[in-house]
C-alpha cells in the first residue's frame, strides 16, 4: 500500500497512517484512515456522523487501494512471463491504485491530458482549493463534485491553468454525470464511455484512465500514455531509446495479458523504469 502524500493534496500520511477526506451523499464528511501494520494486513477506520457513512467511506478506500482485487490468477499465469515475470515474483502484491470516486478519476484524467504530471497535479490542487470541500478540524480537503464543476464557467477553470479546451471538456463531462445522463457506477461502463467520448477533448486515453483507476477495469490500459509508447517502441525497436510505438501497437503488445492488461502494464513500466507507473501503483 502506498504510504505517501498524494501530489494533488487529497491524501496525507502522518505517522505511517494514510488519511483521506470523503463525502457521503455529497454533504456528509467522512474521514478515512488506513495503515499497513504487516505486509499481508491493511487496517481501516473511519469517522462520520453515521455508521452507514463510515462503512461507505471504508468501502471506497478499500476500492481505491485495490486491497480486494483478486490478482492470484494473474500471478499464477504470468509469474514466469519473459517480460513481467520478474516484477510479478518480486512484488506479487502490486495492485492498480485508483480513486475512491469514479468522477474524481475522470476529472483528473482530463486535467492530466498531454501535460507533465507535476503540472497537472498543480492544476488539481488549485481546483481543490477553489472548488473543493475542506474539513475545519483536520484541514483535509476533498475533490470538487460533478455538480459543482458542472456549474462553473470554463474561464474559472482556465484561471487554474487548465487549457481552454480541457476546461470546456471538464464542464461538459461534469454536466453529463451531475444530470445522471452518465452513471459512472453503472455496470454497463461502455454505455457511459460512449456518451463521454462524444465530448470534444475526451479521447481513448481519458476513458481508459477512468476505467482503470475509477471503475476497477484491470482489462483497460491507457495505450496512449507516453510511458507505454516509449516502452513498447523501445522493446520493438531493438532498444532504440528514441523509438515510439503507436497506440494500436501498444494495445496489440499487451493483448496476450488479457484480461489484466492494466496490471500487466504497471509491471512492465516498473521493469522498464517508466515514470507513469507512479500514477496508478498501489
Amino acid at each position: 500500500m502506498p504510504l505517501r502524500n498524494g501530489l494533488d493534496g487529497l491524501t496525507r500520511v502522518r505517522g505511517g497512517v494514510l488519511h483521506r477526506l470523503l463525502h457521503y451523499e455529497a454533504d456528509m464528511p467522512v474521514l478515512v484512515r488506513a495503515a499497513q501494520p504487516a505486509g499481508d494486513r491493511v487496517v481501516f477506520g473511519a469517522r462520520a456522523a453515521t455508521r452507514e457513512a463510515a462503512e461507505w467511506g471504508i468501502e471506497r478506500m478499500r476500492w481505491a487501494l485495490g486491497v480486494d482485487q483478486d490478482i492470484e490468477p494473474f500471478y499464477d499465469r504470468f509469474r514466469f512471463d519473459p517480460l513481467i515475470g520478474r516484477s510479478v515474483r518480486s512484488v506479487p502484491g502490486l495492485r492498480v491504485g485508483g480513486k475512491p470516486e469514479p468522477f474524481e478519476a475522470l476529472a483528473w484524467a482530463i486535467c492530466e491530458q498531454l501535460i507533465e504530471f507535476s503540472r497537472a497535479a498543480a492544476i488539481e490542487r488549485r481546483l481543490i482549493a477553489r472548488l473543493g470541500r475542506r474539513c475545519s478540524v483536520t484541514g483535509l480537503r476533498d475533490a470538487p463534485t460533478a455538480s459543482v464543476l458542472a456549474g462553473q464557467a470554463p474561464a474559472l477553470l482556465q484561471s487554474c491553468d487548465l487549457s481552454g479546451g480541457r476546461a470546456v471538456a471538464l464542464v461538459r463531462a461534469a454536466r453529463e454525470v451531475a444530470t445522471g445522463r452518465v452513471d459512472l457506477y453503472d455496470r454497463d461502463h461502455e454505455r457511459g464511455w460512449r456518451r463521454l467520448r462524444a465530448i470534444p477533448g475526451i479521447g481513448s486515453w481519458t476513458i481508459q484512465m477512468l476505467a482503470l483507476t475509477g471503475q476497477g477495469r484491470l482489462d483497460q490500459l491507457p495505450c496512449g500514455d507516453v510511458g507505454y509508447l516509449k516502452l513498447v517502441g523501445r522493446l520493438q525497436g531493438g532498444g532504440d531509446p528514441w523509438a515510439r510505438a503507436t497506440e494500436e501497437e501498444v494495445e496489440e503488445f499487451f493483448a496476450p495479458y488479457a484480461p489484466w492488461a492494466g496490471l500487466a502494464g504497471l509491471h512492465a513500466l516498473r521493469i522498464g523504469g517508466g515514470a507513469a507507473a507512479s500514477r496508478v501503483a498501489a
